[in-house]
């Protein structure tokens, strides 16, 4: 069976959200791929408007050095660098020895904002 596309859904979600996805996980239940924020302010302050160009250059291409992910974004590298070791920090991309990479072939953003 062909791998289907990966994709990751970013979301805000509350630690009894996350428990109960990993229950869920341990029962059986495909859960998918997440990764989660504690508040939509933590979402936007991590995933900029420059972090989201370096993932959509990123998305399902593999491991990248931080180089060509600068290049394809055209951008500065130290720039770019910086952006990539927040992502890296906040869990986003993973970092190797073949580079930098965003292991997912699409991203869902899946949050609700309520009334106060």
């Amino acid at each position: 069976m062909a791998d289907e596309a990966r994709t990751v859904t970013f979301s805000v979600s509350t630690r009894e959200d996350i428990t109960r996805r990993l229950k869920a996980a341990f029962a059986g239940v495909p859960q998918g791929h997440h990764i989660s924020f504690a508040t939509p302010e933590l979402l936007w302050r991590t995933l900029t408007e420059k972090r989201w160009e370096i993932l959509k250059a990123m998305t399902g291409q593999g491991p990248l050095s931080i180089r060509e992910v600068a290049r394809r974004v055209g951008r500065d590298v130290k720039a770019v660098y910086g952006d990539v070791t927040a992502l890296v920090t906040a869990g986003v991309l993973d970092r190797s020895e073949a580079g930098v990479e965003f292991s997912y072939d699409a991203i869902h953003v899946d949050f609700v904002v309520e009334a106060a």
